[in-house]
């Protein structure tokens, strides 16, 4: 019995802004992305639900590694909610669980919007990719099974209330990592006594990362064959949309390495560093060019110890 082909594809870093469309899942996009790319590598950072659209950073080679920091990143959204009908999802992809008349009026929604402002415990939803004994809570409520969930601790930095057109409402939210907007319009909905639900959700930004770098898998999908159509290889099109892979890290104090300081760090050495942090990590560089080669972290000795570092390999397709 012969063997399936693995794909390998070829060597590219960098990080792509996806504006992904509705309907999709994040990894449907990513594997579209890798595809284009021809990437041996890739990840995103951070699902979005099918329901979804916008920001989403996709990391190719090297720049997996520092996809954790996207993660953690503060995030910005747009919502749409429906008040008067609660959804086992919390968004209009789920089934209705209940209707009640909406007896609201704009200034009991302003009164409560103050209550999710700040640092506030949140309970995520079962139709959340949490993890569960090694399986997405989603799985479990597809099944029927709810699981106890404990509350955690999330900071909604802004939240601001858009417009506000008869059921329906529109709000801006600014937040910190881990808040499932599907959650917050749920419980301001449960606040409000007449339930809600999310039938937009559009994020506009990870971290410090412009809205207009983003592309559409149509955009990708046009330059790629416009390349085929030209006989030019589609790296040199496709590649120069991509962000440099330390932009992931970007909020992290600069450690800038002389050349042969690095060579030790490469081989996996703690080195000392003049004017550098005290604490924490810290984005490595080296020389004048200011070449990133990786993330380090002040050890207990006040030395620069190499916690992620970059390795280039070829690129050939």
């Amino acid at each position: 019995m012969s063997r399936r082909r693995r794909f390998k594809g070829r060597e590219v870093h960098g990080i792509l802004l996806l504006d992904k469309p509705t309907g999709l899942t994040s990894n449907d996009v990513l594997q579209k992305v890798k595809r284009i790319y021809n990437a041996a590598k890739a990840g995103h950072t951070g699902a979005l639900d099918p329901l979804a659209t916008g920001m989403l950073p996709i990391c190719l080679g090297e720049a997996t590694k520092f996809s954790q920091f996207l993660l953690d990143a503060d995030k910005r959204y747009q919502v749409t909610a429906k008040l008067g009908v609660r959804t086992n999802t919390s968004d209009a992809d789920g089934e209705v669980v209940s209707e009640r008349p909406v007896n609201v009026a704009t200034g009991d929604i302003i009164e409560a919007l103050d209550k999710f402002r700040g640092p506030i415990m949140q309970v995520p939803s079962m139709y959340s990719a949490l993890k569960h004994n090694g399986r997405p809570l989603y799985e479990y409520a597809r099944e029927g099974i709810v699981i106890e969930r404990e509350a955690r601790p999330i900071t909604i930095y802004e939240l601001k209330l858009i417009s506000v057109e008869g059921d329906e409402i529109k709000m801006e939210v600014h937040c910190s990592k881990g808040t499932y907007i599907r959650s917050l319009v749920d419980d301001l909905g449960e606040l409000l006594g007449c339930g809600a639900h999310v039938t937009a959700l559009r994020r506009t930004q990870v971290a410090s990362y412009p809205y207009d770098r983003m592309l559409t898998l149509e955009q990708l999908e046009c330059i790629l064959e416009h390349a085929r159509a030209q006989t030019v290889p589609p790296r040199e099109h496709l590649d120069p949309l991509l962000l440099p892979m330390d932009t992931a890290v970007a909020s992290l104090p600069e450690v800038n390495l002389l050349p042969a300081v690095a060579a030790y760090v490469n081989q996996g050495q703690a080195v000392q560093v003049a004017g550098a942090p005290q604490s924490g990590q810290v984005r490595m560089t080296v020389g004048p060019e200011r070449e990133f080669i990786g993330v380090g972290e002040i050890d207990d000795d006040g030395r620069v110890a190499p916690r992620r570092l970059v390795r280039l390999g070829g690129d050939e397709e």
